[in-house]
C-alpha cells in the first residue's frame, strides 16, 4: 500500500511536468529530489481517491441488492400467479368432467344427484388440498432462497463497513511517526481482524525500533502460523535474528524471505543488521 500511494504521486508530479511547455531549472530540482525520497509522499487528493472508491463500491453493493430484491419479489409474484392460474384452471376442468360424468351417471340411472354431489365435494377437496400442499412447498422454497440471499447481503454489508475501517487505520499507521502510537492503531486493526498476518509483521517492525527483538521474533512466528509464504514476515524474522545475533537463523529466514521474494536481497542491503550477513548468505548459494 505504501508503494502503491508513493508511485501515484510520483506519476501525478510527472504528469504535471510533462504538461509545461518547456522545463526549467526548478523542475530538474523538483526531479531530483523525487528520485532522492526515501519515505513515503502522501497527498490528500490520493487518500480521497481512495475513499471514493470505497463508497462507490459501497453504493453499487447498495444497488445490487436493490435488484435482488426487485427480481426475488417479482420471481414472487410470478410464481403466485401460476400458482392460481394452475388451481383455477385445474378446478374449472375437473368441474366440468364432474358435470359430464354426473349427466351420464344421472341419465343411466346408476346414481342419485345427492351422491353425485357429494362425490365431486369430496374429489373437489382432494384436488384443492394437494395444490395447497404443494404451493406450500414452493412458497417455503422460496422463503428459504430470499432469506438465505438476506443473510448473504447482511454479511457483504458488514464486511465492507470493516474493511472500511480498517483501511482508515492503515491510513492513519502510516502517517504516524510515533512508534508507540504505531503499535497502538496495528492493535486496533488485529482486534478487528486478528488472523491479518500483514498487522501482525508490520507491528514486529515497529517493535524492533523499540528495541524489542524477541517479542518481534513472538509476533513473526504468529504470523507465519497464519501464513507461512508470507515473505516480509521471514524478512522480519531474519532481522530479529540478527538483532540477538542468533546468526544461523537470521540466515535461514533471510533465505526463506529471498526465496518467496527476490526483492528482499537487495533491501536486506540496506538493513544494517543484515548487511554483514551478506557474504555469507552468497557463500552459502555458491556452495
Amino acid at each position: 500500500m505504501r508503494r502503491l500511494i508513493c508511485l501515484l504521486c510520483v506519476c501525478l508530479l510527472g504528469s504535471v511536468a510533462i504538461a509545461q511547455q518547456a522545463p526549467t531549472q526548478q523542475d530538474q530540482t523538483a526531479r531530483e529530489e523525487i528520485n532522492e525520497l526515501n519515505e513515503p509522499l502522501y497527498n490528500p487528493f490520493v487518500e480521497r481517491y481512495l475513499l471514493d472508491e470505497v463508497r462507490t463500491l459501497r453504493m453499487e453493493m447498495a444497488q445490487t441488492q436493490v435488484r435482488i430484491t426487485e427480481a426475488l419479489t417479482d420471481r414472487q409474484l410470478d410464481t403466485m400467479d401460476r400458482a392460481m392460474s394452475y388451481t383455477t384452471n385445474t378446478v374449472t376442468y375437473f368441474f366440468y368432467l364432474i358435470a359430464a360424468v354426473s349427466s351420464v351417471l344421472i341419465f343411466a340411472g346408476w346414481n342419485s344427484l345427492r351422491d353425485i354431489r357429494a362425490s365431486v365435494r369430496k374429489q373437489a377437496q382432494s384436488e384443492m388440498s394437494k395444490v395447497i400442499i404443494a404451493y406450500e412447498k414452493r412458497l417455503e422454497e422460496l422463503e428459504k432462497d430470499l432469506k438465505k440471499t438476506g443473510e448473504m447481503i447482511e454479511h457483504n454489508a458488514d464486511e465492507i463497513e470493516l474493511t472500511n475501517e480498517i483501511h482508515a487505520l492503515w491510513l492513519r499507521a502510516s502517517q504516524e511517526k510515533n512508534v508507540a502510537n504505531r503499535i497502538g492503531i496495528y492493535d486496533q486493526i488485529l482486534h478487528l481482524r486478528p488472523w491479518d498476518a500483514e498487522a501482525l509483521t508490520y507491528k514486529a517492525d515497529a517493535v524492533l525500533e523499540l528495541d524489542e527483538p524477541q517479542w518481534a521474533i513472538n509476533l513473526c512466528h504468529l504470523a507465519l502460523s497464519k501464513d507461512e509464504e508470507y515473505a516480509h514476515a521471514h524478512f522480519q524474522l531474519a532481522c530479529a535474528f540478527a538483532m540477538m545475533e542468533r546468526e544461523e537463523e537470521a540466515l535461514q529466514a533471510l533465505r526463506r524471505a529471498i526465496s518467496l521474494n527476490e526483492s528482499y536481497a537487495e533491501e536486506a542491503q540496506s538493513e544494517p543488521v543484515l548487511s554483514h550477513l551478506l557474504p555469507r548468505l552468497a557463500n552459502t548459494e555458491t556452495a
